[in-house]
């Protein structure tokens, strides 16, 4: 058998003309959406020289993802997913050239104060969005692909936000190196349109909820249904403390800079860094499923991300800090794999929404609020300290994890 049958053979979701089409939506808006997080954080961070003005970035994102989550769940269940996608798509245009704008009126209209609160203004607005964008992106998965191949159409899903998540550093590096901020933030811009036309090509899908329930009562059963889903729970409690922990991403800019002293480009490279190791897994996954021990594969691999992360931050080699980062996206990349297949095989169709605005507060926001310690612990103890310090506390929730919940550790990825 050839290595392209097999190849298909084990990836039969990507086979799926719509899933294709979703695939090249996930890859391209999340690879617009990194880019645009790159440059706003190195321009941040150039123009205030302080690290808490850039792990702030992350604080307003994750209030309106925690306040709006359930919220939107509620809302993504009752409807039609295409549409939803496209106008969140076309507010995140609008939200690029708002930042084009910016940087036009920056020194000109506008002082250095006055930017970093319209940008945070604009960062509060695209959290809204991805309340809504990234349930509505779980959701709508589950109806392009047989229930099957969830465990595969998920790999690739990751695959795909990884392979953006590589992308957007390295081009944010590069065409701030070469063109300068206002070039960089026109170009996230163009890139945005390849999502855009992507979803409109995705025809409208089955709205699966058909009784419109009381919002309150709709909230209460998103809630009851994750906490008295004992595998749902665990799994995202265990990835939101460590990745709140492992923040390191936030202080790149200052290794970049200040400890490294490696430029734009090598900024650029160890952004991209963790996505480049998650992408090598997921390659390696599509050939090598995790079928067994996933519970004990989950909780090496998150030990295994907070021994990068520590190694990193006592770093003073560019290579050993760069391997540690890609080191540190492999073990991740597991976890994203582990959690997102247990979540589409155990939710219902009808609660996908819901389901995945909970994954949002668990998750999402722990990855922002996971921004804001670093930034602040890196003020108060200095920025080696607190990278050191986060990684050790990745450790430390493992192995409480390890011991307070034994259930995990037979955790089985089929239902």
């Amino acid at each position: 058998m050839s290595l392209k049958s097999t190849f298909l053979q084990k990836n039969e979701a990507v086979q799926h003309p719509l899933f294709r089409k979703y695939l090249s939506f996930r890859l391209f808006l999340i690879c617009a959406l990194n880019m645009q997080t790159t440059i706003l954080a190195y321009w941040i961070f150039n123009i205030t020289n302080d690290v808490r003005s850039v792990g702030e970035l992350g604080l307003w994102e994750a209030i309106p993802a925690i306040t709006c989550s359930l919220f939107s769940g509620h809302f993504v269940d009752q409807k039609e997913k295409k549409k939803l996608l496209l106008t969140c798509t076309l507010i995140y245009i609008l939200l690029a050239l708002y930042y084009l704008a910016l940087t036009i009126l920056h020194g000109e209209m506008l002082s250095t104060k006055a930017i970093v609160r319209f940008v945070y203004l604009g960062i509060l607005l695209g959290g809204v969005v991805r309340s809504f964008i990234g349930p509505g992106s779980f959701s709508i998965l589950g109806l392009l692909v047989p229930r099957s191949m969830y465990p595969n159409a998920t790999a690739w899903s990751s695959t795909s936000w990884q392979l953006g998540a590589v992308l957007g550093p390295l081009l944010g590096g590069l065409i701030i190196g070469i063109a300068g901020i206002k070039i960089s933030f026109g170009v996230v811009v163009l890139i945005l349109f390849i999502p855009l036309i992507s979803i409109i090509l995705i025809p409208a899908q089955e709205i699966m909820q058909k009784v419109k329930e009381p919002i309150l009562q709709s909230l209460k059963q998103g809630l009851g249904f994750v906490f008295n889903t004992p595998v749902i729970l665990s799994v995202l409690s265990l990835d939101m403390f460590a990745v709140l922990f492992g923040g390191a991403v936030a202080l790149l800019p200052a290794y970049a800079r200040d400890i490294l002293k490696i430029g734009e480009m090598g900024f650029g490279l160890l952004r991209a860094a963790p996505g480049i190791g998650a992408i090598i897994t997921m390659m390696l996954l599509s050939f090598i499923p995790l079928k067994t021990k996933p519970g004990i594969k989950l909780l090496f691999s998150i030990a295994g991300f907070g021994i990068s992360i520590i190694i990193f931050g006592i770093s003073q080699s560019f290579i050993l800090s760069l391997l540690m980062l890609v080191l540190s996206g492999m073990f991740d990349a597991v976890s994203v794999v582990i959690r997102g297949t247990i979540l589409q095989l155990y939710t219902p169709d009808e609660m996908r929404g819901r389901v995945a605005a909970v994954n949002t507060m668990f998750i999402s926001s722990s990855n922002e609020l996971g921004e804001v310690e670093s930034g602040y612990t890196a003020a108060w103890m200095g920025t080696v300290n607190s990278v050191v310090f986060g990684g050790s506390m990745t450790l430390l929730v493992v192995l409480i994890t390890l011991f307070a919940v034994p259930s995990l550790r037979a955790l089985k990825l089929n239902k």
